[in-house]
């Protein structure tokens, strides 16, 4: 008796040392390690400017364009299904993806049978993944009583980092807008609440000072570019300071709605992130728009926006 209990005096005390001498990482082993990743938005019109198009160029332009900066996610809006499969072969031929069998997801806005709709074809928003895929959750925003069903597609990593990557385009019509901006928001929150890292990207048809996107983006954005915000949330562009601070550069053609504070073109394409999920620095940068497609003078009426964040 006596020397079982010096031997489980031994092994307690072993114990309680090797707890000590374990590094950090080990003695936290379900906390996955900061890590860093880059993320690509552009909305390609794929069906007003390419007609549902995968031989214009659109395609081999945005997986070189993937490829080239180093994305880990990509994300997608107003793209034609055949232009998504176009695109899945074409990165899955640039060797892009670790699983060619499961890295990206489609969701369609507008369904398959409009002769006038990317040929026939279903239209909408698609997410690319480097590393593999777990199953897609897809949320029907507000109806803004058009054909198109605008949509929140996400997807989490299935290494075990409790990282989800999520797209939407965000109707035009400024009541539905709000509304489908509140139950996006509703659903990112409802993500950082289970514990997980979420990463958005899109077409927000609104720019980083209106009103509504004030509970999106944290006070500490707060700028005379950006005022009165209430939210929890960074934008990757949003202190560059050679490109109107808090508000970041324009991304799409033309000026919808309010001037925007700094003049030119509007930013309405977005990759946001929660504040409390930042583990590092962050930038973002708008890319000129290609010319290298067929048929057409410019390749979108969208910039391609690429933004890199470290996250805990």
């Amino acid at each position: 008796m006596r020397r079982n209990i010096r031997r489980g005096l031994r092994l307690a005390l072993t114990g309680a040392l090797t707890a000590v001498l374990l590094p950090t990482s080990a003695a936290q082993a379900g906390t996955p390690a900061p890590r860093t990743y880059t993320v690509w938005q552009w909305n390609v019109a794929g069906n007003t400017i390419h007609d549902g198009s995968t031989t214009d160029g659109l395609v081999t332009q945005a997986a070189a364009s993937i490829v080239a900066r180093g994305a880990d996610f990509a994300a997608f809006n107003e793209l034609c299904q055949g232009q998504y499969s176009a695109l899945v072969n074409e990165l899955r031929t640039r060797g892009w993806p670790q699983d060619q069998a499961n890295f990206a997801r489609f969701e369609p806005s507008r369904a398959a049978g409009n002769a006038a709709v990317c040929q026939g074809e279903a239209f909408g928003n698609a997410i690319f993944s480097k590393r593999p895929l777990g199953g897609a959750a897809r949320f029907a925003l507000p109806d803004d009583g058009t054909a198109e069903k605008r949509n929140l597609l996400c997807a989490p990593l299935t290494d075990g980092t409790a990282t989800r990557f999520c797209t939407t385009h965000i109707t035009t019509s400024q009541s539905s807008n709000v509304a489908q901006l509140d139950l996006v928001h509703q659903k990112l929150e409802e993500y950082a609440a289970s514990g997980e890292t979420v990463l958005t990207a899109g077409d927000f048809n609104a720019q980083p000072h209106y009103g509504r996107l004030n509970t999106y983006y944290a006070p500490s954005v707060n700028t005379p570019n950006n005022t009165d915000n209430t939210g929890q949330y960074r934008e990757l562009d949003d202190d560059d300071p050679g490109n109107c601070p808090g508000y970041g550069e324009w991304t799409a053609d033309g000026t919808p709605g309010a001037t925007p504070p700094c003049g030119g073109n509007a930013k309405i394409d977005h990759i946001f992130v929660r504040e409390s999920a930042l583990a590092g620095a962050y930038s973002a940068d708008s890319l000129a728009v290609s010319t290298a497609c067929t048929g057409v003078t410019a390749c979108s009426d969208h910039r391609i926006l690429v933004g890199t964040v470290t996250v805990k």
